[in-house]
């Protein structure tokens, strides 16, 4: 694992834990020479996890549509940002980039992000592990449905044992070290 693609709010929410959190991320690799892949923002825990990386002498690749580079949305001190042409291709391109994805807290945005690479994983596109930063149980509500659709028989149930859900995003980290791929959803058990 060389880099992560972390997905998190454009706002930084109503708690300070979920700034906290993002700034523990960011810290946190850079500590373990991981690069960051992010949207390139300059706002809400974008920036924060962002900033965290880069004090701590982490390098940070954001990749943003043009659309909010003109807007002056953009990180001006990201070590690279990637320019594309549509939040499409910025998915794509994070995907690209990444060994792995975590998701902070967020908003419909960072949902969309999830349930992509949680399917790509499933797919087999993305081979990577996918974690939750579940502060103040922020994720529990997400984690209870993933685990319904598997109770329900539409996904299997080695997909909700994969997804790491923890609360500190170190300890996603280390679980990441021990995680192994579950197989497309065509494999057999």
């Amino acid at each position: 694992m060389q880099s992560v693609a972390v997905y998190c709010g454009s706002a930084t929410g109503n708690s300070p834990a979920y700034t906290q959190a993002a700034q523990e991320l960011g810290t946190e690799l850079a500590r373990r020479g991981l690069t960051l892949v992010y949207g390139g923002g300059n706002i809400g825990l974008m920036r924060e996890v962002a900033e965290a990386c880069l004090a701590a002498g982490g390098t940070v690749t954001g990749v943003m549509p043009q659309a909010l580079v003109d807007l002056e949305i953009s990180h001006p001190g990201l070590t690279t940002l990637e320019v594309v042409g549509s939040m499409a291709e910025r998915k794509t391109r994070m995907e690209q980039l990444a060994d792995a994805y975590i998701c902070l807290p967020g908003g419909v945005g960072t949902l969309e992000e999830l349930t992509e690479v949680l399917t790509l994983q499933q797919l087999g596109t993305i081979r990577g592990p996918v974690g939750l930063v579940n502060t103040e149980d922020f994720w529990r509500p997400f984690y209870a449905m993933y685990a319904a659709m598997a109770e329900s028989g539409f996904i299997l149930p080695r997909f909700v044992d994969a997804l790491v859900m923890k609360e500190k995003p170190q300890d996603i980290l280390d679980e990441f070290d021990r995680w192994n791929y579950p197989g497309t959803k065509w494999d057999n058990d």
